[in-house]
């Protein structure tokens, strides 16, 4: 019994698979920030490094977030729910105040610290996973009715309003997903969506009308090649990327689209230098790599030791699945152009730092999916 007892807490310490997938990401996603940003960087910094200084700094800092995280008992996040909501709350609240909040390309999307900036939503997601994880996982039977789950709607709401305020459409829309998964994984009912989806369309739709640029967006993606150098151009030159593409690729760093033709080919359009670069194969390995994580986190989800591990975990692998969903959507024409990052792989600190950190949790959940004397008395 006593060695059963210590092969458990040996087998069950650290979880391989995760921390090894999420490695490879962050690599490749040095590669090809470095492949994708090196000459607009030279221009435009003088330093064709620029950006992959910036993404190594959010590994680091990252990687001290992975590791606080997977020490740190994961249900001490419950105790602090209300503490992350409110400064998560605040922080989107501060980006609209002048002189903190910093605007870039008409939106208002992050907090200026002067040595630092960073952008509130990533952290929204975050907390957002932490307190409905919690809410969800303290009423199965509330959840049933509609007002069991309107908590849950009311803070996704409010979050959807400060970050659509800002304006990002797309970071706006992932929250809303993800509502929706979080009231799906603690035990809503199908009717409570259906009653959700009439009012959410037509959300969408005054969203749309409310902005011109939207519109124009929208128009663009029926047909980007009507309006090549307008509104069309930047989902033009993705697919022109992805297209020079083909099977295998043109070679890493040999990229055509990031002089200067495909704009933000670091950041949100990054997925289509690598369609350029490494080919089908390449991109689909990349997929696999996200689908083989996301089956990873969700095994660490079935094994938790409570409902609270379960959702936050749970949470956590469909927010990563929802964002590569998306980004890859936008990047290929199937969603209509909108700025989000692809996880891990994208340029931007902010982005890296939160989703190591909810790994850093997700290894936590692991680390004590099973007590070995619970295990052995039951």
């Amino acid at each position: 019994m006593k060695m059963l007892s210590v092969s458990l807490k040996k087998k069950h310490k650290f979880n391989f698979s995760l921390f090894f997938i999420m490695i490879l990401l962050l690599a490749l996603g040095c590669v090809f920030v470095y492949s994708a940003s090196s000459y607009s960087a030279e221009i435009t910094y003088g330093d064709k490094f620029f950006f992959l200084k910036k993404q190594l700094f959010g590994i680091g800092v990252g990687l001290v977030c992975y590791l606080f995280f997977s020490l740190v008992s994961y249900n001490r996040l419950e105790k602090l729910k209300w503490v992350l909501f409110a400064v998560s709350a605040i922080l989107l609240a501060l980006v609209f105040v002048p002189g903190i909040g910093l605007t870039n390309y008409g939106a208002t999307r992050w907090i200026n610290l002067r040595f630092i900036t960073f952008q509130p939503s990533e952290i929204a997601k975050f907390s957002f996973i932490v307190l409905s994880a919690s809410l969800l996982s303290k009423s199965a039977e509330k959840v049933k009715s509609f007002k069991g789950i309107l908590p849950i709607l009311l803070i996704g709401g409010l979050y959807c309003v400060l970050i659509i305020l800002e304006p990002n459409m797309s970071i706006t829309i992932c929250m809303a997903l993800l509502v929706v998964v979080m009231l799906f994984l603690g035990g809503a009912r199908f009717k409570h969506f259906a009653i959700l989806a009439v009012p959410a369309v037509l959300v969408v739709a005054l969203l749309i009308l409310a902005e011109p640029y939207r519109l124009k967006r929208l128009v663009a993606f029926i047909d980007p090649f009507a309006s090549k150098q307008d509104e069309g151009f930047q989902l033009v030159q993705s697919l022109f990327g992805i297209s020079l593409g083909g099977m295998f690729g043109s070679g890493i760093f040999n990229s055509r689209q990031k002089f200067l033709f495909l704009p933000f080919s670091e950041s949100d359009f990054i997925f289509s230098i690598i369609a350029e670069e490494t080919g089908f194969v390449g991109c689909l390995f990349m997929i696999l790599l996200f689908v083989l994580l996301f089956f990873v986190i969700i095994k660490v989800a079935k094994n938790a030791m409570d409902k609270f591990g379960f959702l936050l975990s749970a949470g956590i692998g469909s927010l990563i699945i929802i964002q590569m969903l998306l980004n890859i959507a936008v990047v290929t024409g199937v969603v209509p152009p909108t700025g989000l990052p692809l996880p891990f792989i994208s340029a931007g600190s902010t982005s890296i730092m939160v989703f190591m950190g909810m790994l850093g949790i997700v290894q936590n959940i692991h680390k004590n999916s099973i007590n070995s004397e619970r295990f052995l008395q039951n």
